[in-house]
């Protein structure tokens, strides 16, 4: 265990680290000439309203749970957040709403339990996890041993720094998501897909196949991507010369079953692509697991642009409500 020095490093101890628990931040960008891929949150928007409700910046680090059975213990006051997947919350024992904020204090145990339905949720504190940048972010990547502690997952007796809430009452503001505006998470799910620029190596029969059938999600399924189980589509060619790759390309391999790379994606690639899922519906598919049904729907880069900036003007709109 971490020897403390000083009241700076009191945060929490990890009493549980879960099946994988991570430290990510918006992501790492400006690094692909190295080799190092984005990182960072597989469901943006479940990371945007954590940070929200603590009041911090986009970039601030969170813990990204994933499937649940994290434990922590406090070493000081301060201010949470849980969203995400609806994993069980209980602090001290007693259950807790996520997509809200609370106040723990020092020796309160949090202890995150197994999502039904979903695949990952988000831990914020107000201040943020004081972790050392790794290539200027905090983010997580376990292949490429970068970015959290170590450049691994969360281990038993881990210790992460955090900020202490201001000893005061009256300074201390609680804010909770209206339930009507909390994303819902299903086994099902339609991904809005922009078709790219080697969209001439798959026939018209290919296209329409791959835009009319239901895929499932394999047990391949991580951070990197998530290959699907379906109607194979089939390429006129076998490979391409390697190439960088965007977040949401849907990869054709030779066997046909398609594969929409995420965050933590190799950096460059030598299979065809059909097309790339928009960055919001990525999010929506990191939320899904083995059996999840989804199909591909076809949309122009203008009702892309479009349904982005729709998105980003219903944050910018949404009011969080004063709990305390």
């Amino acid at each position: 265990m971490k020897t403390l020095t000083s009241s700076d490093e009191l945060g929490f101890v990890v009493t549980n680290a879960g099946i994988l628990s991570l430290i990510q931040d918006a992501g790492r960008y400006g690094s692909f000439n190295l080799g190092l891929t984005n990182g960072g949150p597989a469901d943006a928007l479940a990371f945007y309203w954590a940070n929200k409700l603590c009041g911090n910046t986009l970039n601030t680090s969170t813990i990204e749970i994933s499937l649940g059975g994290l434990a922590l213990t406090a070493q000081r006051d301060c201010v949470i957040a849980v969203t995400g997947a609806p994993m069980p919350l209980t602090i001290n024992g007693k259950g807790q709403s996520l997509w809200q904020s609370f106040l723990v204090k020092a020796g309160d145990t949090i202890r995150l339990g197994f999502s039904q339905v979903g695949v990952r949720c988000y831990l914020a504190v107000a201040g943020g996890f004081t972790i050392k940048p790794s290539f200027g972010s905090t983010a997580t990547v376990c292949r490429e041993s970068v970015g959290g502690i170590n450049g691994s997952k969360l281990m038993v007796n881990d210790v992460l720094p955090c900020q202490g809430v201001i000893n005061s009452a009256e300074k201390l503001k609680l804010l909770m998501l209206a339930e009507y505006q909390q994303p819902q998470y299903s086994n099902e799910l339609v991904l809005s897909t922009v078709l790219s620029y080697q969209q001439q190596h798959f026939s018209m029969i290919e296209k329409r196949l791959f835009f009319s059938s239901d895929y499932q999600v394999s047990k391949h399924w991580d951070r990197m991507g998530y290959r699907l189980q379906g109607r194979a589509i089939k390429a006129d060619i076998a490979g391409i010369l390697s190439e960088g790759i965007c977040y949401g390309a849907v990869q054709v391999p030779a066997d046909g079953q398609p594969i929409v790379l995420l965050n933590d994606r190799q950096t460059i690639g030598g299979y065809p692509k059909i097309g790339a899922v928009i960055s919001q519906d990525c999010a929506k598919l990191s939320q899904c697991r083995q059996g999840d049904t989804v199909r591909f729907e076809a949309i122009s880069m203008s009702q892309a642009d479009n349904l982005f900036h729709l998105q980003l003007s219903r944050l910018q709109q949404t009011k969080l409500i004063v709990c305390s």
